[in-house]
């Protein structure tokens, strides 16, 4: 009996060890394998004069989600969307790594409860601070420190935007050198734990643009894919006041239709939609009609198009063109750039690297070179230029 005991504590033993081998070891870059595929691998192909035109641009993107995996992105890899090697390989200058605290589980664009968290499960087997458990401000700062390391690791490579003087010198080094930049930014306002002085926490970590709400409606506004879809709160109210006074970006992705009128009626500052589509090629829950548009192009704001499916109703950067097109006819060139969502659980038609093939389909949709220059990056730079502190 004690012998079969002995076996029986042996086995259960192997087993747990396993399973944690597996966990801790495995799983993360599996769950981030597996969450963002890319239908087409590099390496891409675009005519001679799409690639000369593309390379001389300065290429810019308000959205990804890389952060949230644990990979090292100074290294090029063949999983996921981003990587500073796909960055640098893309042309992209300026690249937003956007940062998710919370998801719920079962996540649609329709109806979502905030009771559920799936990044607790990626947080426990990335090994993150125990504070990180049950804090969603430590899971943002612990983000933003990955973003700062890289940087410091890069060899002069890669480096994180936060005021106006690092984007005008990194402008300038760029002129001459291949590099990259990136700043920071929060997928829904649950990263403040509930309380406004974390605003003050997240902008001395680097972050400069934060939204409202992501999938599910929160103390400080109703998200599009929530429950009760509610307006801003007072406590949002201050929160973009805060924000603005500081010099962050508050950015309406995901925003109920309340909280992105409540936030437009109160701003003082451009207001950002860091990725979404266009309900006039794409009509679903998650775009944004004309009249949403034309009210952020009244504030000086962009508009990023995104790259997966909901967002495009394609799967090719035609249907981003396409949506790119829709968007300039009803609000102008100055107002629309890119939100690619690259590393956020989409599919994409292609990763960082092949982001000249959104050029070349520019230039089948009739844009001049001024234009594309303005959509792939122009714009935005602008935006940064204006709005992040001195």
């Amino acid at each position: 009996m004690k012998k079969t005991i002995l076996i029986l504590s042996v086995m259960l033993f192997a087993l747990l060890a396993v399973f944690l081998i597996v966990f801790f070891g495995y799983a993360p870059r599996y769950v981030a394998n597996s969450l963002n595929p890319v239908r087409n691998k590099p390496p891409y192909q675009v005519s001679e004069k799409a690639k000369d035109l593309h390379e001389n641009l300065i290429v810019a993107d308000l959205h990804a989600d890389s952060l949230l995996w644990k990979r090292d992105l100074l290294k090029k890899d063949t999983i996921g969307q981003v990587d500073i090697p796909r960055l640098l390989e893309g042309n992209v200058a300026l690249q937003a790594f956007t940062v998710v605290t919370k998801t719920p589980r079962g996540l649609n664009i329709e109806n979502n409860k905030g009771d559920t968290d799936n990044v607790f499960w990626l947080t426990l087997a990335e090994m993150q601070p125990l504070e990180n458990l049950s804090s969603l401000t430590g899971r943002a700062v612990f983000q933003a420190e990955k973003l700062h390391q890289f940087a410091e690791n890069s060899k002069g490579k890669f480096f994180v935007i936060k005021t106006k003087k690092d984007l005008q010198d990194f402008l300038e080094r760029r002129k001459t050198e291949k590099i990259v930049g990136g700043w920071l930014g929060i997928e829904g306002a649950h990263a403040l734990d509930g309380r406004l002085e974390n605003v003050d926490r997240l902008f001395d970590a680097g972050f400069r643009m934060i939204s409202p709400s992501h999938f599910f409606d929160n103390d400080i506004g109703g998200s599009a894919h929530g429950v009760e879809k509610h307006g801003l709160t007072e406590k949002g109210r201050e929160m973009v006041k805060r924000m603005q006074t500081k010099g962050m970006l508050v950015d309406v992705s995901h925003a109920s239709a309340k909280t992105f009128n409540d936030v437009l009626s109160i701003s003082t500052k451009p207001i950002v939609v860091s990725h979404t589509g266009v309900k006039g090629t794409c009509d679903n829950n998650r775009n944004l009609s004309d009249p949403q548009l034309k009210a952020i192009a009244k504030t000086g704001g962009v508009v990023g198009i995104g790259f997966w499916k909901t967002a495009i109703c394609g799967e090719d950067a035609s249907s981003i063109a396409e949506a790119i097109r829709h968007a300039t006819d009803v609000i102008g060139v100055d107002h629309v750039g890119l939100g690619s969502d690259f590393d956020g659980s989409v599919t994409v038609p292609f990763d960082v690297s092949g982001m000249a093939l959104i050029t070349e389909a520019l230039m089948k949709e009739g844009f001049t070179d001024e234009e594309i220059a303005k959509i792939m990056g122009g714009n935005i730079i602008k935006l940064l230029n204006e709005n992040l502190p001195d």
